[in-house]
Parts: C-alpha cells; sequence; structure tokens
C-alpha cells in the first residue's frame, strides 16, 4: 500500500504510575530524519524510540513530542542538608548581632535558602518507564499510519490515472510518427514539383524522405516510455516503499519525453508532447510525498 509522508498521531495514557503524552508530525524527506522532543532525565531512550519508529516509517521528517509526569503512585522525597542549614542559621545569627539587629529566624527562612533541601525520586525502573512510554508510542504511531495511509490512497490513485493518460499519449505518439515521415515526403515532393516543372527524381524524394524518418524515429523512446508507464503501474501496485524508486522512474521518463521533442518536427506531436510533459510534472509533485 502506498503511504504518505505527512501525516500526525496523538496518544496520552496513564500507565505504570507515570502520565504520558505523545505527539508524532511527519512531513516529506529523503531519508529517516527523526528529531525527538523530551525530558532530558529519559533521553536514554532515545534509540529504543528510534528502533520503534523503524518497525513503521520508512522515510520522511519526523517530529516526535513527549511528556512524561509521575502520578501520584510514584513517590517524592526531600532531602534536607542539615548541616548546611546550620551553617546558614550560624553564620546569620553572627551577622545578626556584627550589625546590632534582631536575629530572629524562622524555620521557613532558613528553608529558602540555595541548597537546603532538594527533592528526590524514587529509583526508576528503566524497563517499567519504557514499557508505558511505548504503549503511548505505539497508540500514536497507529493514529499516525491511518492517515498516512488514507492519503497515500489518494496519491495512488492520482498518479495512477494520470499514469493511465499518458499511456494513451504516448500511443498517439506512436500512430502519429509514420505520418508525418510520409507527409514529409509529400510535401517534399510536392516542393520540388514546382520547382522544377514536375521533372521529380522519384529516388532521390525516397532516399531523402527515408533519411528524415530515420532522424525523426521515436520507436526506441516509444518502447522505453511504455515500458515505463508498465513499471510506473506495478510500483503503485506493489505494497511497498517506492518514493524513491518512482522519483528515479519518473526521471527516465522525463528524459524519453525530451528526446522525443527534439526529435518531433510536427506541431500535433509537439502538443502531444506538451501535455504528457505537464501530466509528468504533476506526477512528479506528488512522489515528493510519497514514502
Amino acid at each position: 500500500m502506498v503511504k504518505s509522508m505527512t501525516g500526525f498521531g496523538r496518544s496520552q495514557i496513564q500507565q505504570k504510575g507515570y502520565d504520558i503524552t505523545c505527539e508524532l508530525k511527519t512531513v516529506n524527506h529523503r531519508y529517516f530524519d527523526v528529531h525527538t522532543r523530551m525530558p532530558r532525565r529519559y533521553l536514554f531512550l532515545e534509540e529504543k524510540i528510534k528502533e520503534e519508529l523503524k518497525k513503521n516509517l520508512q522515510r520522511g521528517r519526523i517530529e516526535i513530542s513527549i511528556n512524561i509526569e509521575k502520578t501520584g503512585d510514584m513517590a517524592r522525597n526531600i532531602k534536607v542538608d542539615k548541616g548546611l542549614a546550620i551553617a546558614y542559621y550560624d553564620s546569620l545569627k553572627d551577622l545578626a548581632k556584627h550589625l546590632n539587629i534582631a536575629s530572629e529566624f524562622r524555620v521557613i527562612d532558613v528553608f529558602r535558602l540555595p541548597d537546603v533541601f532538594s527533592l528526590i525520586d524514587d529509583q526508576e525502573d528503566p524497563d517499567t518507564i519504557w514499557g508505558a512510554l511505548q504503549s503511548a508510542l505505539n497508540e500514536a504511531l497507529k493514529s499516525l499510519v491511518e492517515m498516512r495511509s488514507k492519503e497515500g490512497a489518494n496519491l495512488a490513485r492520482d498518479i495512477i490515472q494520470r499514469n493511465a493518460y499518458i499511456l494513451t499519449e504516448v500511443e498517439k505518439l506512436e500512430q502519429r510518427s509514420p505520418l508525418v515521415a510520409r507527409e514529409y515526403q509529400e510535401r517534399l515532393h510536392k516542393k520540388i514539383a514546382e520547382m522544377t516543372s514536375n521533372m521529380v527524381d522519384e529516388a532521390r524524394i525516397i532516399q531523402e524522405a527515408a533519411i528524415f524518418a530515420d532522424k525523426a524515429s521515436i520507436t526506441e523512446e516509444i518502447v522505453r516510455l511504455k515500458s515505463h508507464i508498465g513499471h510506473l503501474r506495478d510500483l503503485m501496485d506493489s505494497g511497498q516503499s517506492v518514493g524513491r524508486k518512482l522519483d528515479f522512474l519518473v526521471q527516465e521518463m522525463f528524459r524519453e519525453i525530451n528526446t522525443v521533442a527534439s526529435k518531433a518536427n510536427d506541431i500535433e506531436m509537439s502538443q502531444i508532447v506538451v501535455d504528457i510533459k505537464a501530466e509528468l510534472e504533476k506526477i512528479r509533485e506528488q512522489i515528493q510525498n510519497i514514502e
């Protein structure tokens, strides 16, 4: 199934003593490019997050925002540096005596001084944290993949329709090409007849027409274009990650149609070439967002 590289997914779960919110946003990018925002204390899980993402995403710029908060089930303790508190108290009392001011201090006054206390969390188990985060991540990924698949299906329908239209136009070129050589021969015969009072060297005209037909022949280009069109159709039905292959294939199709354009000595063929190029350009734009 063709997938778009654009999508969004969000989840919020409470599990194993954690309240976790996970948001995923993806846009088109040539490679697998992950940007993570999460509390610094949990950055050791970053590689596990990337491995989990790779199970579902092949490429694209992936922005992931994770917020992890402990619920009431997780204890937080206060550690008091009694020695520092006493040192503060003695110093302040001595300063008050030196300045001849009242030395009335409340416990809360000392408690507010720098580094007197600190918050200490219970030791966290990395496996427990990852288990909760993995659940949130997979839930967000599920929503993201659904959105990417839905948009990918729309892109695939559009590309397949345009590819089919290009095939009909290539067949028109194939049908028109022999007529161009024949019309050239007729114009050449008429022009020489007018210039030489109907004294025409038929053999020479046939020779010139053959040279023109050889130079203007687009048989090889038509064969390759048809092959590329069939390959593109097969890729769209393959169910694989095909964005890069499609991009290369469309480049090859442009190369062939440009060669046809350089050989087309005919207004009708030139118009067909313009139409094909326009459709190829639209396909190329769509492909930039396919995984």
